[in-house]
């Protein structure tokens, strides 16, 4: 396990990095604007997190496992928003 300070550093650059999430969840959830969001990248994305969590556990690294755990929280709730959001427009075209 890293110093204490380092794990602090983790932590506040993991929040951060959720900070920078939350204008991607305005626009998506409260506009409704999903051009441009690629769902696969998202997966992508997604699944190099998850590796870094596990990463982050097997090191004990308690600021990798907040910061991934929680970015994947955030991308979970972008790509839900962006799916409703997308089903939405094609059952409003039919």
């Amino acid at each position: 396990m890293a110093e204490p300070w380092l794990e602090a550093m983790g932590v506040i650059a993991g929040l951060l990095g959720i900070v920078a999430w939350v204008p991607q969840i305005i626009e998506v959830w409260k506009h409704k604007k999903h051009d441009g969001i690629s769902l696969p990248t998202f997966f992508v994305v997604t699944c190099s997190l998850s590796l870094w969590l596990i990463y982050g556990i097997a090191t004990e690294s308690i600021a990798m496992i907040f910061a991934n755990i929680l970015t994947i929280l955030v991308i979970i709730l972008v790509i839900t928003g962006v799916v409703k959001v997308r089903r939405a427009e094609r059952e409003s075209s039919q």
